[in-house]
C-alpha cells in the first residue's frame, strides 16, 4: 500500500512537472490534458484518474511553484528581508515558470478563473509573511513611516512588477538589480 501511494505520489509529480511545461509553451487556454497526457506517456482517462479536471492541475502547478520558491516549506515563514533578493535573481533564471506564473495571475483576475481563489488566497498569505519579514526588519514603522502591514502589498507589488517588466524587455531590466534598489529605497540594511 505504501509503494503504491509512492509510485501514485511520483506520478502526480511528473504530471505537475509536464503540465507546467506545456502551460509555459502555450499557456493555460493553449493548454489541454491530452497535451500533458501525451508528455508524460498516459492516456486522458489515465490523467484523470490523479487530477479529475483541468483545473485541479492548474491549482497543483500553482502549488508547486509556490513550493520551489519556499524551499519546500510551505510557506515563507522564517524568511528576512534580505532573502528576498536571491529569490529575485532565483526567478531570473527561469523565465518559462516566472512568465507561467505571471500569465496565470493575469488571467486569474477574470470573474470564474480557476485559479483565481488560489491567487486571492496566496496573496493573503504573502502579504501576512512579507508583513512580518518587514516587522523583523523594521519594528513597526518602515524609515518612510509606513506600518508592514501597509508596505507589505507595495513590496509584492514590486516582485510581480519587476516580473512583468522583465519578461516584456528583459534587456531593459534587471530584474535583481532593480530589486535591489527598492531595498535601499526601504532602508534595508
Amino acid at each position: 500500500m505504501a509503494a503504491a501511494r509512492a509510485r501514485s505520489g511520483e506520478r502526480r509529480a511528473e504530471i505537475v512537472r509536464a503540465a507546467l511545461e506545456v502551460i509555459a509553451e502555450r499557456g493555460y487556454r493553449g493548454a489541454s490534458l491530452a497535451a500533458v497526457a501525451e508528455r508524460v506517456g498516459l492516456t486522458q482517462q489515465g490523467l484523470l484518474h490523479h487530477f479529475p479536471t483541468k483545473e485541479a492541475l492548474l491549482v497543483a502547478v500553482l502549488e508547486e511553484r509556490d513550493q520551489w520558491d519556499t524551499g519546500g516549506g510551505g510557506g515563507r515563514h522564517g524568511w528576512r528581508l534580505d532573502l528576498l533578493e536571491p529569490l529575485v535573481e532565483y526567478n531570473a533564471m527561469r523565465p518559462g515558470i516566472v512568465q507561467t506564473f505571471s500569465a496565470l495571475l493575469g488571467e486569474s483576475v477574470t470573474e470564474g478563473h480557476p485559479a483565481r481563489e488560489f491567487f486571492t488566497r496566496r496573496y493573503t498569505q504573502v502579504r501576512a509573511e512579507l508583513a512580518g519579514v518587514l516587522r523583523a526588519e523594521f519594528g513597526d514603522r518602515l524609515p518612510g513611516g509606513l506600518t508592514p502591514e501597509e508596505a507589505a502589498p507595495l513590496v509584492t507589488a514590486v516582485l510581480d512588477g519587476l516580473q512583468y517588466q522583465w519578461l516584456l524587455d528583459p534587456d531593459a531590466v534587471d530584474m535583481p538589480a532593480a530589486f535591489r534598489g527598492f531595498l535601499r529605497l526601504l532602508g534595508a540594511r
